[in-house]
């Protein structure tokens, strides 16, 4: 009987927001004129509006691109004729559509076009072996055609068996220069012929902001981290323009199923605009495309407002201005990248602290502060005239800032932007954060930085315990990727997949967000492959559900500046909706990974369909 009470009293709950919500378009509803009418009407749903009530409603009328109504089934019914697509949601979750708020695009869709490693966690003959059949599927290409391997899992890699070097690249049957991108884009793997190609020898000057690694000899071990890796790279032909456009469509393809309506592409360029420009000409461009306009370490070490200069005028070049319910491109943001990753073995997130070292044997560890702190990628006095610059040419800043150190820097120069710049409307978002001390938590909110956080690492994974757990050292491992204590500090926390970097996967990342933990049925989850991954990463606090669908709604709509448009379902926003396969607001925390889009919609357009939803699709 409770239980029997307790649905009566959500069901009154609903019809009475809805109610609510649908009063002051009531007299629209009840106008049989044609031009009140809707396109679209969503009906019998569970509508999540992420409005600032968190307002729940049964009914969503769409028109040119628009949202038109949210409110009541009885009420929508005035907005009907005969040529309203009326969709029978029965009973499903409707809600915003997914806000990608820092991901690569690009780099996304070339690596499902490539030689794929899929994230497994391979030891290194499982490695070698995998390599020689793409070496083998591609036997036309020898033998001077690069391969690129992608989406290696380091981290498993040497907790299985250590880091490999270019020695079990050397030994593959091959001539062909080979170069292995682990899944986080900070470290490559190269063979001999890969360094001879790019003039690297033993000799070669670490560039600012990366290492060539040597071995205990002084010869190179192959491993070239964040920038010797990308050093590495630029020697690598340049895909074509075609390659490029086919990239953006199978990323574009990946976003659509997941439900993204918005992405942002973090470190992006005129590469990325052309693609998606061309797309959008074809009328294939089915997300809204922000780029962040990627700089050059030494360029912006030698002259900050210089540097933010030309990433702005790039950035002119490729905005589309204004923006309408059909998607469009973007540019209103800078990227930089001040340290490198807080994970074992790379140790690069700059901390104020060094991390710790193993003083003992392998059999008998004794872990201690070493003196390594990772590297803050520039000098910390040109942080505050570099963010000045960008804040005047207004263009907000993107910062890749995972250790403590970084986050504290670039915290401390946003401060000094809203000193001397008190009245400029400047968005900083800082992207990461997976290591913050404590006191900088209440540091956020006051100076409106948006914390973008990738809540899928949240959770035990062979790139969060073991070494890195060992690494860190107990009390940074006690507060790493701390979006629960952020969020309940005030900051505003919004929601990136940085996709390629993990499979995109975006129920998984909200069910580790609320949950702090993987889920053991799901492939993509670390949980799935060891039971020593499940459970909780550590003590830091959850998110709750309401929490993690605004971080990937408003909030990320907040960070790219259009939460006047998108982010909520409101009248006169545009049409992003997507419709759930289970409702997240009531699934078991268990099963909150096991969720899927049935419908994706950008402006008022259905951009896919699937199960009994196709049909609505088809009839476009």
């Amino acid at each position: 009987m409770p239980h029997i009470n307790s649905i009566h009293l959500q069901k009154r709950a609903l019809l009475a927001s809805a109610v609510t919500l649908g009063t002051s378009l009531f007299l629209i509803a009840c106008n049989s004129d044609s031009k009140n009418t809707a396109d679209i009407v969503f009906k019998n749903g569970y509508v999540y509006t992420v409005d600032a009530k968190d307002s729940v409603a049964q009914s969503v009328a769409v028109r040119d691109g628009k949202i038109l109504y949210v409110g009541s089934n009885d009420s929508v019914d005035g907005l009907i004729d005969k040529h309203t697509e009326v969709i029978d949601l029965a009973g499903k979750m409707l809600m915003p559509g997914f806000i990608d708020a820092h991901l690569h695009a690009l780099a996304g869709g070339r690596a499902q076009l490539q030689c794929d490693l899929a994230y497994a966690p391979l030891s290194q003959a499982e490695l070698r072996d995998t390599i020689q059949s793409c070496l083998d599927a591609s036997a036309s290409k020898e033998p001077d055609g690069w391969l690129e391997v992608v989406n290696w899992d380091r981290y498993s890699t040497a907790a299985k068996d250590g880091d490999p070097t270019k020695a079990l690249l050397d030994a593959l049957e091959t001539k062909r220069p080979i170069v292995i991108t682990a899944s986080d884009f900070h470290s490559v793997l190269a063979n001999s012929r890969a360094l001879a190609i790019a003039g690297i020898t033993a000799e070669t000057a670490d560039p600012a902001g990366g290492a060539f690694a040597h071995d205990e000899n002084g010869e190179l071990t192959g491993i070239a981290e964040d920038n010797a890796g990308f050093q590495l790279k630029s020697f690598i032909p340049a895909d074509s323009d075609a390659d490029q456009v086919q990239q953006a469509s199978s990323a574009l393809e990946t976003l659509r199923n997941q439900g993204v309506t918005t992405f942002m592409d973090a470190s992006a360029g005129e590469a990325q605009g052309k693609a998606f420009k061309t797309l959008r000409e074809q009328g294939k461009l089915t997300a809204r495309t922000f780029l962040a306009i990627g700089t050059s370490t030494e360029e912006v070490t030698a002259d900050p407002a210089k540097a933010m200069a030309a990433a702005a005028q790039v950035a002119k070049h490729l905005d589309e201005g204004e923006t309408s319910p059909t998607p469009g491109i973007n540019s209103r943001m800078i990227k930089i990248f001040l340290d490198g990753v807080i994970n074992a073995p790379a140790d690069t997130g700059a901390m104020l602290t060094p991390y710790y070292t193993n003083t003992g044997t392998d059999s008998l560890a004794h872990w201690e502060p070493g003196t390594n702190h990772g590297s803050l990628y520039y000098p910390a006095e040109i942080l505050k005239p570099l963010t000045l610059a960008a804040a005047d040419l207004n263009m907000d800043l993107h910062i890749h800032a995972t250790g403590e150190r970084s986050v504290r820097e670039m915290l401390n120069a946003i401060a000094y932007e809203r000193e001397q710049r008190p009245n400029l409307d400047f968005r900083p978002s800082i992207a990461h954060d997976e290591s913050v001390t404590i006191e900088d938590y209440a540091r956020f909110a006051p100076l409106d930085v948006t914390a973008t956080m990738s809540f899928q690492w949240g959770v035990r994974a062979p790139y969060s315990i073991g070494d890195t757990e060992n690494h860190l050292g107990p009390d940074r491992f006690s507060r790493m990727e701390p979006s629960g204590s952020l969020a309940n500090a005030g900051a505003r926390v919004a929601y990136g997949s940085d996709w390629p970097i993990d499979p995109h996967d975006i129920f998984l990342a909200l069910k580790a967000g609320v949950t702090r933990s993987g889920d053991n049925t799901n492939p993509n989850s670390a949980a799935f492959l060891s039971p020593k991954y499940e459970g909780k990463l550590n003590a830091e606090p959850t998110l709750t559900r309401a929490q993690s669908l605004r971080a990937i709604t408003m909030n990320s709509a907040y960070q790219l500046r259009m939460e006047d448009k998108i982010g909520s379902i409101e009248q006169g926003k545009y049409a992003d909706l997507i419709v759930l396969e289970k409702n997240f607001m009531t699934e078991p925390e268990e099963e909150l990974a096991r969720n899927k889009v049935l419908l994706t919609m950008v402006g008022g357009k259905i951009v896919m369909a699937n199960d009994e939803l196709a049909k609505y699709q088809e009839a476009q």
